[in-house]
């Protein structure tokens, strides 16, 4: 994995969704609860990895009690449409999840959708492959972009860094 010596940011043309997706593993020993939840995931990801045309533009998954996986996507539309598809590896297990866990308790799942319009985002990343938004979309020296976050989101017009020299 390249390391990028610096201080590196994201370029993202236009507006994009990010999409924070997880599980809870709320009863540990329950596996035959939890477990179909857990596989379905990686089923999902292969499809959108197999067909960058669905619309998805990165992800990186955390694993622990609770799962969070980040995901970028090109808008709204893309992602509801992967959602919705019947023939897409999510509408089922959502299904599933729905009739066999129900209100349970047993597992828990959770989601946060951001809308992103172009421009009102900052990323920053120092001797960092990459990662994140970055890697979903392009890396660009953080000075192309501005040096401060500030700068880089646009909330203001100077630009100088609380910490010079880095």
């Amino acid at each position: 994995m390249e390391i990028n010596a610096g201080r590196f940011t994201a370029d993202v043309n236009g507006d994009f969704v990010v999409f924070l997706i997880g599980m809870r593993f709320n009863r540990l020993l329950k596996v035959r609860k939890w477990l179909p939840v857990a596989l379905a995931m990686p089923k999902m990801l292969k499809a959108l990895d197999d067909h960058p045309e669905l619309g998805c533009l990165g992800h990186q998954e955390w694993l622990g009690r609770t799962t969070i996986l980040v995901m970028y996507w090109q808008d709204f539309g893309a992602l509801d449409r992967f959602a919705r598809a019947k023939d897409l590896p999510h509408l089922e297990p959502w299904r599933q999840f729905n009739r066999v866990i129900g209100k349970s308790g047993d597992v828990g799942i959770w989601h946060e959708t951001y809308k992103v319009r172009a421009g009102e985002y900052e990323a920053m990343y120092g001797n960092m492959p990459a990662f994140g938004l970055a890697k979903a979309t392009s890396v660009v020296p953080a000075g192309r972009k501005g040096q401060t976050a500030a700068a880089r989101i646009g909330a203001t017009t100077t630009d100088e860094p609380a910490v010079p020299g880095y």
